[in-house]
């Protein structure tokens, strides 16, 4: 009787197999179904899906110029960039900053900084991040900046709180900054404690001030420091 049973479960787990294997097959050469007109020889951009798992080339929905105006003309945009604006216009009044500055924005986002400075007159503006934003904004890692030290007169840090590594972060801005130039950085809003202690990840460079502001709607605390060697 057990023999019986195991011959029977012995057939059933063949069939099994017998019936996988000619479905995988039969995926593997069928022309995936979709939802568009395959008569169409010009299909909508949101419609061109691909015909097979073949058909693997990279399709351009929109330019960058599209996609930079679509950005830039929202007023989202413009606010964040005109807060941008108040921002280094501060430091501009206390001779951190002039239109002949070779000025570094670290974690630059889509690049509202650095139109911002741009707009302002600064003449040399390099602004990085993890995902770049041509043309505003390059490609390089925050924590191992691909610049030579002491290049840049000013360095900014918007977003020091979201950094993996701060103190690795820092040490990349003061790295690139040149002595008597300045890093700026801002976190979210704190008090004089937390503030000395970001003081404290700073090692070539002596604090000069730390104000709240507000940048792109956000509530944050600027911090100033001078490298001193």
């Amino acid at each position: 009787m057990e023999k019986h049973v195991q011959r029977l479960l012995n057939r059933i787990s063949i069939a099994a197999v017998i019936s996988a294997t000619l479905l995988l097959l039969l995926l593997s050469i069928q022309t995936p179904q979709t939802c568009f007109d395959p008569s169409d020889p010009n299909p909508k951009p949101h419609m061109r899906f691909p015909k097979s798992t073949c058909d693997f080339k990279p399709r351009a929905y929109t330019t960058v110029e599209k996609r930079n105006r679509r950005i830039w003309s929202t007023k989202a945009w413009a606010v964040a960039v005109a807060s941008y604006a108040s921002f280094f216009e501060t430091l501009r009044s206390r001779n951190h900053i002039a239109n002949h500055s070779h000025v570094l924005v670290v974690s630059a986002g889509p690049g509202h900084a650095v139109r911002a400075l741009r707009d302002a007159g600064v003449e040399d503006v390099t602004g990085v991040e993890l995902v770049e934003s041509p043309p505003l904004v390059s490609r390089a890692d925050p924590h191992n900046l691909p610049f030579f030290d002491g290049i840049f007169d000013l360095g900014f840090g918007a977003y020091l709180d979201l950094a993996l590594f701060p103190a690795r972060y820092v040490a990349q801005i003061e790295r690139t900054v040149r002595r008597g130039g300045v890093c700026v950085v801002a976190v979210a809003e704190c008090g004089a404690e937390e503030v000395a202690e970001i003081v404290k990840l700073f090692r070539k460079s002596r604090f000069i001030d730390a104000e709240s502001v507000v940048l792109a709607g956000e509530r944050r605390t600027r911090i100033v420091m001078e490298v001193e060697s």
